[in-house]
């Protein structure tokens, strides 16, 4: 029996910016094993483990119904920065910046898996997330959040210093397990 295909979700998506890089940026938490890199021409099947570890309970599927020459297309162009957050060794989050522009950089992914949020970490992975943004020498820091995303996502993003600029309505059609295993576990 075919697996049935989930409904579609209607979201609220905020839509922010950021014109001035900001004054200061929140600190690196204390005692713990923590390391930014940036992973330069990632392998696809790791962007898309991260984007399925992060984004699986908020619905991130877009990344994930690109075939293979489409997302490679997408995150390997110039002006595609991926950063991959490590808390005790392990993948713990990513941000992905898109230089939409000359005079825009996009946040376009931000997130952090389970095992790492509850510990203070946030703040200063968005921090750093900005900070990688402003090094890109914009004009301006784009970044848009919707109501499936964690609820705490859109005050944080207001607390560093983005300011709402417009809403829409959209849908969200959520990936059922058999096209979400399809889609993370290719050859």
């Amino acid at each position: 029996m075919p697996e049935a295909q989930p409904e579609p979700i209607e979201v609220t998506v905020t839509f922010l910016e950021m014109e001035a890089r900001p004054s200061s940026f929140p600190p690196l938490p204390y005692n713990r094993q923590i390391a930014l890199l940036k992973a330069n021409n990632i392998p696809l099947h790791f962007y898309r483990y991260l984007t399925d570890r992060v984004g699986r309970k908020w619905h991130w599927v877009n990344s994930l119904r690109k075939n293979d020459d489409e997302l490679s297309e997408e995150i390997h162009r110039s002006g595609r920065e991926v950063w991959v957050l490590y808390l005790d060794g392990s993948p713990a989050g990513f941000f992905d910046l898109n230089r939409a522009t000359p005079d825009i950089v996009d946040l376009a992914y931000f997130g952090m898996m389970d095992h790492a949020t509850g510990q203070g970490i946030g703040r200063w992975f968005l921090g750093a997330a900005i900070s990688a943004c402003w090094a890109m020498d914009p004009r301006l820091v784009t970044v848009q959040t919707c109501t499936l995303d964690h609820p705490a996502a859109l005050p944080l993003y207001q607390k560093l210093g983005f300011r709402p600029v417009g809403q829409s309505r959209e849908f969200v059609r959520p990936m059922n397990f058999s096209e979400r295993a399809a889609s993370v576990i290719r050859d």
